[in-house]
């Protein structure tokens, strides 16, 4: 029994004559990290699943089992870990348990779009990782302890997988437990994100990455990324923040000389003033091979300090498990 995707699990246990609410619970034990045949006292097992169903548990739960595993872990000082998860192919990629019960899982192994202050897009894309597999990231690290947060920023091009990627968001908006804009999608950009969020049950938070205002530099540090331009991301964005209620967070790795500039800023705020919108600014994290360097932290809180001043709310973000190349752009599919 092998499968990649939630609708395999689905159709496995209604061939063996789950129904829906059979099928549910089942999945809901899974999500939660439990056995399989789990559940509220009053239905035990036994007499609330079929003989057929109860039968065909334990080569299902082998088969979840054999999705992935966690093959070594680093646990950062700050209290996230870096997860290297093995695929039942041999594939690899990493998941970061993060500070607060959140977790950032990857969507694909290996990356399209090649960010050129990015490591996971150094070796291209090498394959899609199915449903099932995406949330198997968290069923393992609920092993570990709660994740009520999960970020869809790991390793890969949400947008790029997007059939899979919404399929894991419904499961964990609706029997996973996880709150709706807690469930974060991370992206580049891709028109067809700004369709098909709107339509799902499950509408996550979104997550655009922005990095500048200037069309011709996005094009050189997102060279495989969708041609849209700044302004036109901020406006896509804008409708899907008031449809939703949640405001847009925009991405922006720092790089020192040349996303920093004063003419940026001026930019940043003629594009978000008024918009239901915060700027994520993240300091670069260095990653062996790449030139860029972050700015100094004075210029950083500078920079954050002016778009709060003109009415922008702004983080600075310090990425977790930097000690342990966990943080942006620092993730990779490692040897196992």
């Amino acid at each position: 029994m092998k499968f990649k995707d939630i609708e395999d699990i689905q159709y496995i246990l209604h061939a063996q004559g789950a129904l829906p609410i059979h099928r549910d619970r089942i999945l809901r034990a899974w999500l939660a990290a439990r056995p399989l045949d789990s559940g509220a006292r009053r239905h035990q097992a036994i007499n609330f699943l079929p003989l057929s169903v109860r039968g065909a548990l334990p080569q299902l739960a082998d088969a979840l089992a054999d999705l992935a595993r966690i093959h070594t872990q680093e646990n950062s000082t700050d209290g996230s870990a870096r997860i290297l998860v093995r695929l039942m192919d041999g594939q690899t990629v990493e998941s970061v348990r993060l500070p607060g019960n959140g977790l950032c899982v990857s969507t694909q192994v290996g990356c399209a779009v090649g960010c050129t202050f990015c490591q996971t897009g150094r070796t291209g894309l090498i394959r899609q990782l199915g449903s099932a597999e995406i949330i198997a990231q968290v069923v393992l690290t609920r092993c570990l302890g709660p994740v009520t947060r999960v970020v869809f920023m790991g390793m890969g091009e949400p947008a790029h997988n997007l059939d899979k990627v919404l399929e894991a968001i419904d499961l964990l908006g609706t029997q996973g437990g996880i709150g709706h804009k807690n469930l974060v999608f991370s992206t580049v950009g891709d028109r067809r994100v700004f369709k098909r969020l709107p339509e799902g049950r499950v509408k996550p938070a979104l997550a655009l990455s922005l990095h500048t205002t200037r069309a011709d530099l996005r094009r050189n540090l997102l060279p495989k990324a969708p041609d849209i331009t700044p302004d036109e991301l901020i406006e896509l964005g804008e409708v899907y923040a008031r449809t939703t209620g949640y405001p847009i967070q925009y991405q922006w790795t720092l790089l020192e000389g040349i996303n920093d500039t004063d003419e940026e800023l001026d930019g940043i705020v003629r594009l978000l003033k008024n918009k239901y919108a915060m700027m994520n600014f993240i300091p670069y994290n260095a990653s062996e091979g790449l030139p860029y360097r972050r700015p100094a932290p004075e210029r950083a809180s500078r920079m954050a300090g002016f778009l709060h001043q003109n009415g922008i709310i702004t983080r600075l973000r310090q990425s977790a498990g930097q000690d342990i190349e966990g943080g942006c752009g620092q993730l990779r599919a490692r040897h196992v």
